[in-house]
């Protein structure tokens, strides 16, 4: 187990990077069959879940396009409350299958705000697929259809989830340790 630092926070080991790969891995294999014979598009939600989607695409056994939308709600180690659109759609989703992939799903807001977004687009078919999910945390209510972590309502750092900007780039997850 490792101890790092972001921000004057310690944080240590809670998900090894061949855990989060062996999950990652399994449920690909789960979407690669339930797609077979269509393309669908991977929506990742920046920036958090950018590590996330390159890991899905390089484990995707099928024709698939991905895109982003940039969302956020949290500032620092908090949320904010309020979601802001940052960067917006970039390609035609009407008839097509969506699968998007979310980093972590906690309070659920940035979900409930994006999703109704979403069918505006007129999608054949929208499927949720988040790395980690905080059962404790949510406040509203979203369809999680792949989660590959439940996890406790703790802050976490690691392989795309950041502490204002910080710790993004780690291979691992790690928790913050209560002082």
């Amino acid at each position: 187990m490792s101890i790092i630092s972001a921000h004057g926070k310690s944080f240590e080991t809670f998900l090894t990077h061949e855990t989060i790969q062996k999950r990652i891995d399994e449920i690909c294999k789960i979407l690669s069959e339930k797609y077979a014979g269509r393309t669908p598009v991977f929506l990742g939600i920046m920036n958090g879940a950018f590590m996330f989607a390159a890991e899905v695409m390089k484990k995707m056994t099928i024709d698939c396009e991905i895109s982003f939308v940039k969302l956020k709600s949290y500032v620092g180690d908090q949320s904010s409350g309020e979601v802001t659109q940052m960067l917006g759609l970039d390609c035609k989703l009407e008839g097509r299958d969506v699968i998007i992939l979310e980093d972590i799903v906690d309070s659920g807001r940035t979900l409930h705000y994006f999703l109704p977004e979403l069918q505006k687009h007129n999608p054949a078919s929208v499927c949720l697929f988040t790395l980690l999910v905080k059962p404790d945390a949510i406040k509203f209510e979203v369809p999680i259809d792949y989660a590959g972590f439940a996890v406790p309502n703790l802050f976490l750092i690691g392989f795309g989830l950041d502490y204002d900007g910080l710790g993004r780039n780690l291979s691992d997850i790690y928790k913050a340790i209560e002082n």
